[in-house]
């Protein structure tokens, strides 16, 4: 026996904090997916990716392609709709599915105010997970009606 250093594990055996996998526990914390069983988010988490913002930097925006649906799991993120108030949004909230949903531009700018950890999930992805899992499709529902009767009430 050498007293040689243990070799390092290759890169596909280290835990990746990058992974949603590692996030499934924490998605039982969002409203969205809180319904689901442990399968059912680690469903989620295996077809989304985690994507970090810093702060000042767009996740999305406004009148440009949507690409994928976020949900925040951690930090505070601002979302402005022009003409309006800008309002924040922190762990639990999700942003870009209207844009998703019916396939046209995105209709608010979404910047991260200070470091911003989100779950990211294609549009492909998301009407997929929406078939497969339709308790997911109705959180969204849900929660675009919510938004939908606070837009009434402001205006």
């Amino acid at each position: 026996m050498t007293n040689e250093p243990a070799k390092e594990l290759p890169p596909s055996f280290r835990v990746r904090h990058d992974d949603a996998r590692t996030w499934t526990t924490a998605l039982a914390a969002v409203p969205l997916l809180a319904g689901l069983s442990q399968r059912q988010r680690r469903k989620v988490a295996e077809t989304a990716r985690i994507r970090r913002f810093t702060e000042g930097t767009p996740l999305i925006v406004s009148g440009h392609a949507a690409g994928e649906l976020f949900v925040i799991l951690d930090g505070t993120v601002g979302v402005d709709v022009e003409g309006r108030a800008s309002a924040a949004m922190g762990p639990g909230s999700f942003v870009g599915e209207l844009a998703l949903l019916d396939g046209g531009t995105r209709s608010a700018s979404v910047v991260a105010q200070g470091p911003v950890v989100t779950l990211a999930i294609t549009g492909r992805r998301f009407r997929k997970l929406m078939q497969a899992e339709p308790s997911i499709a109705v959180g969204v529902a849900e929660e675009l009606a919510r938004r939908l009767r606070a837009s009434h009430a402001i205006n």
